[in-house]
């Protein structure tokens, strides 16, 4: 079985969700702009890639190996892509939280393509075709998903400060 991007865009949100709020796979599809089949078939996937696991009758995200992936899987596996200026979402260094660390340089942002996007930029692929609408969604999975993109294709020091800051995000105690 081979692992899929939606994979880790299910686990992310996984990982977000508070302990005892074990989201359904209705919920999730709805959430990531998914259908229930794509999101039935990649937890089947993460299961298997041991990044879920089943805890008390529900899903639970491996923090421990899903960050260890991101880290240092996700940009072999799922490398990002670069296109034309387009209007989109910001993501890397130009979205949440990075954007406090970054001054804009001069040089057109990365953003995922949104036609409902504020921003003009450099076209980049998001992780999964349904992530621009899931950000949207969910602000803390946004920030996630724009620290995965820092990793995924972002400068040394981007990279350096996306996996800090989502070490500490993933290692934090989840919600109760």
């Amino acid at each position: 079985m081979e692992l899929n991007p939606q994979d880790v865009l299910v686990a992310m949100k996984l990982a977000l969700s508070p302990a005892k709020e074990r989201p359904t796979y209705a919920r999730l599809a709805h959430d990531l702009a998914m259908s229930p089949s794509e999101v039935h078939y990649a937890v089947k996937r993460a299961k298997a890639a041991r990044l879920l696991h089943e805890i008390d009758s529900g899903l639970s995200a491996d923090r421990r190996a899903l960050l260890e992936f991101v880290i240092h899987g996700v940009k072999y596996a799922f490398p990002a892509q670069r296109g034309a200026m387009t209007r989109g979402t910001p993501t890397g260094y130009a979205a949440p939280p990075l954007n406090r660390e970054f001054a804009p340089d001069g040089d057109p942002p990365p953003v995922w393509p949104d036609p409902d996007g504020q921003v003009r930029g450099m076209e980049f692929s998001p992780l999964f075709r349904s992530v621009p609408k899931a950000a949207k969604n969910d602000p803390r999975l946004y920030e996630m998903l724009a620290l995965v993109d820092a990793l995924r294709d972002g400068r040394a020091r981007e990279r350096r400060i996306a996996e800090k800051e989502l070490t500490k995000r993933l290692s934090a105690p989840r919600a109760r």
